[in-house]
């Protein structure tokens, strides 16, 4: 069993993630920047912009997402409330990578890259906690990658659903231990890195088993410890 897994019934799943910051690093954060609110659909950070500032989620979700030449947007991510966003093009100086939407009203602390790069410098904790941030990161993106290789299509979309559910998935009334999800099927697919059709026959598969329902934009998770099984390819 993986050292970061935890037991659930007869399946090993990964647990949900922690907090990457403690409320001390919080504040310093808090206390160089100001709160600023986006809304639903409104871009944060373009592909191609300069580095001029990181954010702090408090509140809500956005997507990371990047266009390739020929159309095709690949989901990068999702990041939620205490999670930073932004960081990697400020630490580099380099143009961002990558387009940040807000998926629902976000509620943030902005901090521009000057303060956040000496905040770095003054504070070893914070700059240790962003190293961890940034590594954890490189590790599921690897994870990403080989999954591609060696697992089929529907036990990539599965691990998809589960990562999201369990990182940021919502709980719903009437639905002890489901987990919902504001994520539609072209998410979904530029997540596994598969296709819209794909992931329609997944979510079809997972339907029939009980694991999910979907409605428009939608996925409800409604059985974490079998989806985890299905994720295992």
């Amino acid at each position: 069993m993986p050292r970061d897994a935890v037991r659930v019934g007869d399946t090993d799943m990964p647990p949900e993630p922690l907090r990457p910051f403690s409320s001390d690093e919080v504040q310093l954060i808090r206390d160089v920047g100001r709160t600023r609110i986006w809304k639903q659909g409104v871009v944060l950070f373009l592909k191609g912009d300069p580095p001029d500032s990181v954010v702090l989620i408090e509140e809500g979700l956005v997507k990371i997402t990047a266009d390739a030449d020929n159309g095709y947007t690949s989901l990068l991510a999702i990041r939620g409330p205490g999670e930073l966003i932004g960081e990697m093009a400020c630490l580099d100086g380099r143009a961002r990578s990558a387009t940040v939407t807000a998926m629902h009203p976000v509620r943030g602390i902005a901090v521009t890259s000057d303060r956040f790069l000496a905040l770095l410098e003054e504070h070893g904790s914070l700059a240790l906690s962003i190293i961890r941030i940034i590594t954890a990161r490189l590790r599921d993106s690897d994870g990403l990658r080989a999954d591609q290789g060696a697992l089929p299509a529907s036990a990539r979309v599965a691990r998809v659903l589960l990562g999201l559910a369990l990182r940021h998935g919502t709980e719903t009334p009437g639905r002890p231990g489901g987990r919902a999800l504001s994520v539609n099927q072209q998410e979904l697919a530029g997540a596994a890195g598969t296709s819209r059709e794909s992931v329609v026959r997944t979510l079809r598969q997972l339907q029939d088993h009980g694991l999910v329902t979907t409605s428009r934009g939608r996925t409800l998770v409604l059985d974490l410890r079998t989806l985890a099984r299905w994720a295992s390819g």
